[in-house]
């Protein structure tokens, strides 16, 4: 049994970071590739949420002021467009997948990468999945409940059925090629979502142009809060509803000419949604008063029975639509994240298999599935106030990264656009108080996300550092790698060619990195090799 030993010191890597042997997976990507609306739909799709209809209520609870509470909105959406021109320079600079996990990588910090990683793979990104998969079968459930009572515990089994067979639907669309099915179905749905959302705007602005219903609009700012403190947690509140802005940068392989692509898709899907937003809380605003809108728990519900009145009880058949579009948003992501890892040797080869006619990373896709069927079980709201630190957390690393690769004139790719370096220290800036917030405001819940991302640095030590590994792991690494490649069709897409040193026992031969991916998708040679885990 054998072992790739994947050695990427900072310097060599970047010497070869333009002219590197294209692995399985980039020569696939090529093939199937998103266009500018597939990119833009992602965008969309990814940032709104079920937040844009429960997150109103507590901003205004922190400003006290509709104006003030539209401020804020607008601001994030600011912030949210600064680091999208932040991460449009990454994407074009570093084509390879993976997001803030490639980045830091990419400059050498490996340790960084992967302590975050872990955290990522195992936690973030199945809480997330599940909790939107159980919370569309909670709205089903809840649109239906007018002509179908359920009782419990059926109603807590039908809302689970719904959300698994969701995400297994999904799971499988996105089995075949981006280009075929999923990112077709991700525009379908964005227009849905966008109209569901218009039916809303148009009601509150009819209310508001034609009706005159002003009276809530007309002192804005009247009894704002001016507290800092509070302020800020309105910001980090709202930031939360703009969350996923950065998805292209996991699949950057799979866009169609990134330098033209990404800067239009992402600016403009940022923008499209902070004007959404906006409009979507001037018609909370003129048709609920400050007082209705920070006590409700389901504002989109409250503005439904005064607006629309029997159509009111289409609200959670419009909110389960928007889930759709966020859930395969987060399969996409979810799924690209664990393959980056994989081919970089930063978790078990099997999971970087990938189907050469599609390039789909099927191994990853399935494993995300089983971890959020997993997770499903488990306290998920806790679990995400848990990993929250390490979202903006991971993104002070990566701007540092970015950075560093300014100060130190590293070379990127040359389809780069450089944008300028006063975008990069202010989203730098605004990352570190969005670090520095929760520790106030959720001092035990961060510290417990502290101590995980502590804990993957720990992993990275015993696993990442040894030259070789138990027998034990190198075996199960080989015969899952045999068994996924067999079962899906797949091969594995692992990276740096040249760079690899082997580890061979002295009774086998070796069977170098281009050998093995090579290999027949159907079957592995006798004696394939294995890369660490």
């Amino acid at each position: 049994m054998k072992q790739l030993k994947c050695r990427h010191l900072t310097m060599s890597r970047i010497a070869m970071s333009s002219d590197e042997t294209p692995t399985v997976g980039d020569i696939a990507a090529s093939r199937h590739q998103m266009g500018l609306w597939s990119c833009m739909s992602y965008v969309i799709a990814n940032i709104i949420g079920a937040g844009i209809f429960i997150t109103p209520g507590p901003i205004l609870q922190y400003t006290f002021s509709n104006g003030l509470a539209l401020v804020v909105w607008i601001g994030c959406g600011l912030i949210s467009l600064i680091g999208g021109i932040c991460y449009i320079e990454l994407g074009t600079s570093i084509h390879d997948p993976g997001c803030d996990f490639a980045y830091n990588v990419y400059v050498g910090w490996e340790g960084i990468a992967f302590s975050f990683m872990w955290v990522g793979v195992i936690m973030s990104f199945p809480a997330s999945a599940a909790v939107q998969a159980q919370t569309f079968g909670q709205y089903i459930v809840a649109g239906l409940d007018p002509v179908w009572h359920l009782e419990s515990p059926w109603d807590q089994i039908f809302e689970r059925g719904l959300g698994f067979a969701l995400i297994i639907i999904l799971t499988v669309l996105n089995l075949y090629a981006i280009d075929k099915y999923a990112s077709k179905f991700q525009i379908v749905v964005t227009v849905a979502k966008l109209l569901s959302l218009a039916i809303i705007i148009c009601a509150g602005f009819y209310y508001l142009i034609f009706k005159g219903w002003t009276q809530n609009l007309e002192h804005p700012f009247a009894g704002s809060n001016t507290s800092p403190g509070q302020i800020s947690l309105a910001f980090y509140g709202a930031l939360w509803s703009f969350a996923g802005w950065d998805i292209l940068n996991y699949g950057t392989p799979e866009i169609y000419r990134p330098r033209r692509t990404m800067p239009i898709a992402l600016i403009g899907g940022i923008t499209i949604v902070t004007a959404v937003y906006v409009a979507m809380n001037i018609a909370y605003m003129t048709v609920l008063t400050p007082g209705q809108i920070m006590n409700s728990t389901a504002v989109a519900a409250d503005f439904a029975q005064v607006t629309l009145g029997s159509f009111s009880y289409a609200i959670p058949f419009m909110i389960a639509l928007l889930l759709i579009g966020t859930l395969n948003s987060n399969i996409f992501c979810g799924s690209r994240f664990t393959h980056a890892a994989a081919r970089e040797g930063h978790l078990p080869t099997f999971l970087s298999c990938i189907n050469e006619d599609s390039n789909s990373p099927r191994a990853a896709l399935l494993f995300q599935l089983i971890c959020t069927i997993a997770v499903t079980f488990v306290d998920t709201n806790s679990l995400i106030n848990y990993v929250a630190f390490v979202m903006f957390g991971q993104r002070v690393f990566t701007m540092t990264a970015l950075m560093w690769i300014r100060y130190r004139k590293i070379p990127v790719h040359p389809d780069a656009i450089q944008v300028p370096i006063v975008f990069s220290v202010l989203f730098w800036i605004i990352t570190i108080a969005l670090v520095v917030v929760p520790f106030i405001e959720e001092t035990t819940h961060t510290i417990v996300g502290v101590g995980l991302v502590l804990m993957g640095l720990l992993l990275y030590i015993v696993f990442m550092k040894p030259k070789r590994l138990p027998d034990c792991l190198i075996r199960f690494n080989d015969g899952m790698t045999r068994i996924t490649c067999k079962l899906l069709f797949t091969t594995p897409d692992l990276k740096h060619h040249s760079e690899e040193t082997t580890l061979k026992s002295d009774d086998e031969s070796i069977l170098n990195q281009d050998e093995r991916t090579a290999l027949p998708t159907t079957s592995l040679a006798s004696d394939e090799t294995t890369l660490r885990l």
